[in-house]
């Protein structure tokens, strides 16, 4: 590779990192005709992930860090003293190709920093995707992440090429947007995920190709005070109004002063590990932010406990379920109990009363789930017992080798 593309590639590849927000599932079916190249048929993308959650699948870069945006918690922000560089559309078409052939990649995640105008750069961006599939025949997943600030006709052919777009909330509040972000509007990014998502459900309606994986979007969380109960009470407003995808969070350190609401040394990926985790809860468990809430204090999710074991130990009146007689939602609020598991158990409970070894059987997680379930040869004792919850939390010790 040429040592000035090859540093251009450094540079804007560990720009784009903080970039949490370039999952590649639900591309549905698309394949390369006779002589192009790339596919995401079947399962679509393959995944591959860094110990802190985020896709390395795809070739994740930034157009450019040049930017003429302030937004104080971003490493590329126009004052920020980083070294800077600017791929052109060919240099980013050349090595996305180059490293699909080579099988390091599956497709191209493509962000960037405003250089000159929201507009010029939403053009470059789509010109990218445009010369890959139209020129090169390119079939693999594109990800793009728009700029609100860009005309909507922009936005609307940006679909057209790419798998999936994306548009930064940044924030939870729009106050804290207005502190950290006061060139970027709140206005401007709720229009653009509107006509996003406008346009994606008319696609599925007329069964035509506009960005078919949906609209996903990215949220810092701890660059400002708003509690974990804010943050996901505006996923859950965002999962509503504009049926995205997914909603990203990424860590933001250092953790700015500690405030009543943020507790001074919460570490940045343990806290938005506990968010991933309830927003699943939100999404496929029935959980209400409230609730999921409620299993810490102040706002803020329990550290220590996942947050479905920590609203467990706080409602222990509603345990032990028995597992063989409760309803769907209440066999999900069991710890150790996922999705597929309490279907499992559904579904095997209609020919016969399920023991403790049918359970076993059914799930990998029954240690976790004991001291919350009855079956007829089980029942929990201690539910009640004030050192229940450093039993569970015990953390696991290395056997002795000898």
């Amino acid at each position: 590779m040429d040592p000035a593309l090859a540093r251009k590639l450094r540079i804007l590849a560990d720009a784009a990192k903080y970039d949490a927000s370039c999952a590649s599932s639900g591309a549905g079916g698309r394949k390369a005709v006779k002589g192009g190249l790339g596919s995401t048929t079947g399962a679509g993308i393959c995944h591959a992930y860094t110990p802190d959650g985020r896709c390395i699948s795809l070739l994740k870069i930034l157009l450019t860090n040049f930017c003429q945006y302030d937004c104080l918690y971003c490493v590329n922000r126009v004052t920020s003293n980083v070294p800077r560089a600017r791929f052109t559309v060919d240099e980013v078409v050349r090595l996305t190709l180059e490293f699909y052939r080579r099988n390091y990649i599956e497709g191209l995640f493509l962000s960037s920093g405003v250089a000159h105008s929201p507009d010029r750069t939403m053009e470059e961006m789509i010109l990218v995707a445009r010369k890959l599939r139209r020129d090169h025949g390119f079939a693999g997943y594109i990800h793009l992440k728009t700029i609100p600030e860009a005309s909507p006709w922009l936005i609307e052919q940006a679909g057209l090429w790419a798998d999936r777009l994306s548009i930064n909330v940044e924030l939870p509040t729009e106050t804290g947007l207005a502190k950290l972000a006061p060139e970027k509007s709140a206005g401007s990014i709720r229009a653009a995920m509107d006509q996003t998502g406008a346009r994606i459900a008319e696609a599925k309606a007329e069964r035509r190709r506009f960005s078919p994986a949906g609209q996903s979007t990215q949220m810092i969380v701890g660059a400002d005070d708003a509690t974990d109960e804010a943050v996901l009470a505006t996923s859950n407003l965002l999962y509503d109004r504009y049926g995205l995808a997914r909603v990203y969070y990424s860590a933001f350190s250092p953790i700015p002063e500690p405030s009543p609401s943020l507790p001074p040394k919460a570490p940045p990926l343990q806290r938005e590990n506990r968010l991933y985790q309830a927003d699943w809860l939100l999404r496929h468990y029935g959980f209400s932010v409230a609730e999921i809430a409620a299993g810490g204090d102040g706002g803020m999710l329990d550290l220590e406990a996942d947050p479905k074991l920590a609203w467990a130990l706080k409602h222990r009146e509603r345990f032990p379920v028995d597992l063989n007689a409760a309803e769907r939602e209440t066999l999900l609020r069991i710890p150790g109990l996922g999705v597929r598991a309490v279907d499992r158990i559904i579904a095997a409970r209609r020919h016969r009363s399920l023991r403790l070894a049918d359970v076993g059987r059914l799930t990998s997680s029954l240690r976790r789930a004991l001291p919350f379930i009855v079956t007829p040869d089980h029942r929990p004792r201690g539910l009640d017992r004030l050192d229940l919850r450093s039993r569970l939390l015990k953390p696991p010790e290395q056997p002795s080798l000898i």
